[in-house]
This record gives C-alpha cells, structure tokens and sequence, in this order.
C-alpha cells in the first residue's frame, strides 16, 4: 500500500516527503494546483462564485496580504447544491415577540427590552417583526403601539406585522393600531386547518369558508396587507386547504403562510406540501401570491424544513431568536441566518448576532445552553489537545481564517467570535501554550507542566480563576529561585 496515490488526491498529499514543503505557501498553493489538475468540472455555481465540484474556487487574503486559496475542505455541500432547485429570494420574518413569548418558561419583557430587540432585528436586516396579538389585552395593544412608533419615529426598514384570529375583534386592534401610528401592518391572520382541529371544534366547512372572507376582506377593506395563515397546515386536507386558499385569495390576501403549527413535517413532506401549493397557485392563476413557512421544533427538524420550503417555493421564512416558542420551540433565526449566509443565499453583515441572541435571553429569562450552536458558550471553545493542536498548527501556517475553519463547521469571524482554548482532562501542552499566549502570560517548562499536572488530575475544565492561581504560584516560585541564584551568585 505504500506505493498507493489515490487519482485526483491533493499533490501534497503525495509528497514522497512532508519536509520537501517547508512553508505555508508552499503547501497552500499545492492545494491549490491539486484542484486545477483534478479534471473535475469547473463549472461555477450562479450567484454563489462557488465550484460544483467541492471546492469554493476564490481566494481569500492572508494577514499579511498575500492571497491565500479558500481550498481547506472539500465541500459536498457544494457538490449537492449544483444538482438542487437554489434557494433564491429569502425574506425573514421574526417571530420572537408573539410566538416566541408564548413559551410557558419565558418572561415576557418590558417594553422597552421589546424596543432594544426590534432595533437588533432591524440590525441583523430582517424584513418583517412580528409585533404581537393585540387582542391578547391592553398591554398587547400598548407594546405593539410602541414598536410601530419607534418603526415610524426612527426610520426603522424592519416592517410591522401582527396577529389575529380570523375574528372582527382581534382584526380590528390592528386596524386601530395602524391607523394611530401611521404604521403599515401586515395582518396575520389565522385559522386551525387540520381535520382534528375542525373536530375539536366543531366547525363545518362552510364556517370556515365565512370565517376566512370576513377576515381577510376587513384587513384588505381597511388598507392593511393581509397574510392569510393556516395552523396545522402540514395536517390539513389538500381539498380543506383548497377551499380555504381560495376564498383567501378571492378576498384580496397577498401571502400564504404554510404551518407545521405542531412540529410534525418531515422534510419530504415539507417538500410535497409546497409543490402542492405552488401547483394550485398555478392553477388558479395566482402566481403572484407569496409563500411562507413557519416551523415548530418538536421533531428537531424546524431549520431543516425552512431551509427545504425555501428551496421548495417559499419566499419568507418565518423564526425566532435561540428557538424560544409554543413548547420546544420554532426554527431559530439565529441558525437560520447563518445558514441562509453559509449557503449563499444571504448578502448581510449579521456579526451582532450575538449581541442578539444575548438581549433575547437576558429579557425573556431564558437561559442560552453552553452548547447552543453558533452564540453557546462551547460553540467555538476546545479542551481537546487533539483539535487545539491542529487549530494551532493551521494558524501558523495559514492565519485565522485556516485556524476558524479547522475544527468549525461555521467560521468564528462569520459572527464575529473567535477559537477559544480551555484546557481540562482531555488537554495537551498545545491548550496550555495557546491559553497562555491568550492571557499574555509568558511561559515557562514548570509552568506548563503544573498546569497540565492539574488538568489532568481534574474532573473537569478549569476556570481562569483556577488557571490564574497556578500561574501566580509558578511565578512566586520561579522569583523565589531568581532571588536564591542571585543571592548564591553575591556569596560567591
């Protein structure tokens, strides 16, 4: 096997000897050649400058300005893009101030904490917030009163919506709401679809049908834009849907809102469900009409199905901050926005996601696990000496942006973090030597063998506070034997 070259492998990887390339430019425009010798297609993905054969084809700049080429990973997420429907115009709309704060754990802020998240979401480029349901009480109507004054007053560009039972009572706040401010609203008004629903309820179609006309004809008669959404879609009936869209759109609706109102879709059925939809539309020669989908966790499948609606026919996606919502939650805007970046279907600086993130969580009480991805605490934190030793060596020789990529999925630099270095029973010297580097902490042998003496006596990582004491203590002990040479040295 030792004569083995695997056809179309990176040249580097080939080298009779790992020594004959001595420098990072060495090495990384081998990589480089490797690829353009590979007699892969280059054809280039549209809108994504990336190649269908793996590999992203750009270059990125070195610290130093030299070129340095963007080739770390063979990407099959590339491959499997040049043979998929693209996902093309994405709007967001954010949930976390109406389903989010339904969460039986959160708090449910102050106004002014409802002020300071609708300013992030207007940083992070969402195009619509969802306000609230005013019909919920006064103080409902109050809040929602005062984001769309802060929308009106600082020429915010995130855009008004809120929610409503298909009932004049909870369609006519909004109404008086936007009339007051001088807000545009979009009314989001909905109605359960599901046949256990309609059983609970005990409602006959027709009723429905009156429902639905009587609703959306009041938003669009009072000059509102009307989304026309339907719970428990993805459990609906096609012939129930079809009624029920009709009427929608007959009425004056814009918007369609397809709902996985329980988490029960799979993709594929996320899939089906919009195929289906963008079919019907057809049909009724409705094409103008806008889509979107609003995913609930329980399956762990909402950014998932997102991100397949997006592709399927979806033009708007609906989340909120960390995942907050009814039960375990809805597709988390967060992860969703990195992805939608990630993928290339997403042109915005989103580096205060975390700031986001956090003023979600300090508002509502929520707490954000340490291992939450892209904003936990551990996202891009390593204790193993195995991964700190490789993330090392790729700074060195290719700067952060090889180091951000080593060992993350999602680049740190993308949000704004960075690789952080713990060190704990699993650490090796290249922890110690990174975290004091960190701390601008000067090392010595002793030093490092203390710290990694009580790293691995441990059961767990250690904290700064237990790092800080070691240090302190090699370094009374490291002046103590200066202060004894020194001596020693005057006697003599």
């Amino acid at each position: 096997m030792s004569g083995y070259k695997p056809e179309g492998a990176p040249a580097y990887l080939l080298a009779e000897s790992r020594e004959s390339l001595t420098s990072a430019s060495d090495v990384l425009a081998d990589i480089a050649l490797s690829t353009a010798s590979s007699g892969t297609s280059p054809d280039v993905l549209v809108d994504r400058g990336a190649i269908a054969n793996g590999t992203s084809g750009g270059d990125d700049m070195r610290d130093d300005g030299r070129a340095l080429p963007n080739d770390f990973v063979y990407d099959w997420n590339l491959r499997g893009l040049a043979n998929a429907k693209p996902i093309r115009t994405v709007q967001l709309l954010d949930e976390t101030l109406r389903d989010g704060l339904q969460s039986a754990s959160v708090r449910d802020p102050a106004v002014a904490d409802k002020l300071k998240l609708l300013r992030l979401m207007d940083l992070l480029g969402i195009d619509v917030a969802d306000l609230g349901l005013p019909a919920a009480g006064a103080r409902q109507v109050a809040d929602v009163t005062a984001l769309c004054e802060v929308i009106r007053d600082e020429g915010l560009a995130v855009r008004a919506s809120a929610a409503a039972r298909t009932l004049p009572a909870d369609i006519q706040p909004v109404i008086d709401i936007s009339r007051a401010t001088g807000v545009p609203i979009e009314l989001l008004t909905f109605l359960g679809a599901s046949p256990i629903r309609t059983w609970a309820e005990g409602w006959t179609l027709d009723k429905m049908r009156r429902l639905v006309r009587t609703a959306v004809s009041m938003g669009v008669n009072a000059g509102l834009k009307v989304s026309f959404v339907t719970e428990d879609t993805v459990r609906a009936h096609p012939t129930v849907l079809e009624d029920l869209f009709r009427v929608a759109i007959d009425e004056g609706a814009e918007r369609l809102v397809i709902c996985d109102t329980v988490g029960h879709a799979t993709p594929e059925g996320v899939y089906e469900l919009f195929e289906w939809t963008s079919e019907l539309l057809h049909k009724l020669g409705a094409t103008h009409i806008g889509l979107d989908f609003h995913g609930h966790n329980d399956r762990g499948l909402a950014l998932v199905n997102s991100l397949v609606a997006l592709k399927a026919g979806a033009s708007r996606v609906h989340g909120t901050a960390l995942g907050i919502g009814e039960r375990v939650g809805n597709c988390a805007m967060d992860q969703l926005l990195v992805n939608l970046a990630l993928h290339g279907a997403l042109d915005r600086d989103i580096s205060s996601l975390k700031m986001y993130c956090a003023a979600v969580s300090q508002a509502t009480a929520h707490t954000i696990p340490t291992n939450y991805p892209i904003v936990g605490q551990d996202a891009f934190r390593h204790a193993s000496g195995v991964h700190a030793s490789a993330i090392v060596k790729a700074l060195s020789r290719g700067g952060e942006h090889a180091a951000n990529r080593m060992y993350s999925g999602v680049p740190s630099d993308l949000i704004g973090r960075d690789q952080i270095f713990a060190i704990g029973p699993m650490s090796g010297e290249s922890n110690i030597m990174a975290w004091l580097a960190a701390n601008g902490i000067a090392s010595n042998p002793a030093m490092v063998a203390e710290i990694r003496r009580a790293a691995k006596a441990s059961d767990h990582t250690l904290g700064d506070e237990e790092l800080e004491r070691i240090v302190e203590r090699c370094s009374d002990d490291d002046a103590s034997a200066r202060a004894s040479l020194t001596r020693a040295a005057g006697a003599a």
